[in-house]
């Protein structure tokens, strides 16, 4: 199929609208971030470095996304790729607002105090440009649903996705305890194997989806997916489980820093979360073999 270039109409549809709104409110949020001038933090506050870096690498990262979508959907060159394109820019979309609004919510808490009035002015800046950018994802995740249909517009595909989230947030926070001893050995490596193990998993599934490789399994990859989806809801059981426990010995022990408390508390709901939409797309994969049977 020939690659049309430059067609002008392409521009002004609702969906390209919403990715060209993206890409505005993405750009001037890491552009305030990143000219709030932010002192060091003081040596307590162990998790700043780590989150700030987080809210900037989702900033940039998927304005740089939305801008090479947007340029490949220009020149239309999207039916000449090796994979699937509706899947893919679906999912781009969902995880990005997924994690735009997390930064939304983080940045403003980790960087209150510490600007002056200035900063302070730039922290409320930021956090409005970024609500923008997150309404933007969620809006381009909407029309994406809307006008295409594949897997990951789906309800299960969209799980897949809520999955790798909030595997890699949990993951996330599991490290930064370790690293910084807030619970020592099996507390982080138990829900850290669990974690990693659910999001290798998901990740598999969202690149066979976006890669349509899925025919090319030597096995029925609807009965791969229910396996997957039960490996995912015993090992996030497991991993709900430890978590909870950290928060009721946490509240046992009152030897925490407030930092630290969250860090604990925020890992436990993400589990939950996480083992909810795992359990979901169980039932889902279920219904799908029974129906099919």
């Amino acid at each position: 199929m020939p690659v049309i270039l430059g067609e002008a109409s392409i521009l002004t549809t609702p969906l390209s609208g919403v990715r060209i709104w993206a890409l505005v409110s993405g750009c001037l949020t890491f552009s305030l971030a990143a000219s709030m001038g932010v002192p060091n933090p003081p040596p307590q506050d162990i998790h700043f470095s780590l989150f700030r870096n987080f809210c900037m690498f989702t900033w940039c990262f998927f304005f740089a996304m939305s801008l090479l979508i947007l340029a490949i959907t220009y020149v239309q060159f999207h039916s000449l790729l090796p994979f699937s394109w509706k899947n893919l820019t679906v999912t781009v979309a969902a995880l990005a607002a997924l994690m735009t609004f997390v930064a939304t919510v983080l940045f403003p808490c980790l960087v209150a105090g510490k600007g002056g009035g200035a900063g302070e002015s730039y922290a409320v800046t930021t956090t409005i440009f970024s609500s923008l950018n997150f309404l933007a994802y969620a809006a381009e995740t909407h029309l994406l649903r809307r006008e295409q249909r594949g897997y990951m517009a789906s309800v299960p595909g969209l799980l897949k996705v809520l999955q790798v989230f909030g595997g890699t947030m949990a993951l996330l926070l599991v490290a930064d305890q370790a690293a910084h001893g807030v619970h020592p050995g099996w507390r982080e490596v138990g829900p850290g194997v669990a974690y990693g193990l659910c999001l290798a998993a998901s990740l598999f599934t969202v690149a066979v989806m976006v890669g349509d490789c899925a025919g090319r399994c030597p096995l029925p990859f609807d009965r791969v997916l229910a396996g997957l989806s039960l490996l995912g809801v015993l090992l996030y059981m497991v991993a709900a489980v430890m978590s909870s426990t950290k928060v009721l010995q946490m509240h046992q022990e009152k030897m925490h820093a407030p930092e630290e408390k969250l860090m604990i508390i925020s890992e436990m709901v993400f589990a939950c979360i996480t083992l909810l939409s795992y359990t979901v797309d169980l039932a889902f994969s279920i219904k799908l073999l029974c129906d099919r049977n």
